[in-house]
């Protein structure tokens, strides 16, 4: 009797594990199509011109705004809903969202072990740096950059991120910068998976203003390689609840 009820132990644990496996194999971002994509990159301001007599000496202030080359920006809308498919893509029902909610994931990798997502380390926002050519003293590095931790709280998956505990920042809105605060729109949150791989995660709203007074759901800024010849991939994950 007890080595029936040790087996029968063993099988529960082993079916527990099983389900736990293939809960978590549904519960956890999917990649989405690109449907519509318009890049704009700004045109740079023309020269300024003086004329001065020889002999003269000139003493000048010069300004100007300067276009990063280390981050680029996405923002945009993100239409989908919920449904119930199986693995061969036939579905029994499915339905319709009134409003969005959730996350988008954006990462140079696309395999990401969403079982170990988790905040971001500081080994690995300098090994990124390294990898992107972006030197930590330069003042748009990402650890520079993502120098708060205020945020609200979310699921990736079944793994709850808690609110505060992770590198974040909230885009401009209208223009202008937002003061941090876990209720800012548009929070742009730092995580890596167990292998290191970064997720800018940026948590969805739902037909908001954003930093030029459109409306969208999602907008979020990405590092890039200033010096590389040919731009950086990014694989662009979603979770919508």
């Amino acid at each position: 009797m007890r080595k029936l009820a040790l087996l029968g132990i063993v099988l529960l644990l082993i079916i527990s594990a099983l389900l736990a496996s293939t809960m978590l194999s549904w519960a956890q971002p999917t990649g989405v199509d690109i449907d519509f994509n318009d890049t704009d990159i700004p045109v740079l301001d023309p020269a300024s011109e003086i004329t001065t007599p020889g002999g003269s000496f000139t003493t000048l202030v010069l300004s100007g705004t300067f276009q990063t080359p280390r981050w680029k920006a996405y923002v945009g809308n993100i239409t989908g809903g919920v449904t119930l498919t199986d693995t061969g893509g036939s579905t029994i029902y499915d339905w319709t969202l009134d409003t969005i909610s959730g996350q988008v994931y954006v990462s140079r990798n696309n395999s990401v072990d969403w079982g170990s997502i988790g905040c971001v380390s500081e080994q690995g926002i300098a090994a990124e740096q390294s990898f992107l050519n972006i030197s930590d003293s330069s003042a748009d590095s990402i650890n520079r950059t993502f120098n708060n931790s205020i945020h609200r709280g979310f699921f990736v998956g079944t793994t709850f991120i808690a609110n505060s505990t992770c590198r974040a920042i909230a885009t401009y809105v209208d223009d202008t910068p937002q003061a941090p605060s876990e209720e800012a729109t548009f929070q742009e949150i730092l995580l890596e998976d167990s292998s290191g791989n970064l997720v800018f995660t940026t948590i969805l709203e739902s037909a908001a203003t954003g930093y030029d007074s459109s409306a969208y759901d999602f907008q979020l800024i990405v590092p890039e390689n200033p010096i590389a010849v040919t731009p950086t991939t990014y694989y662009f994950y979603a979770e919508i609840s």
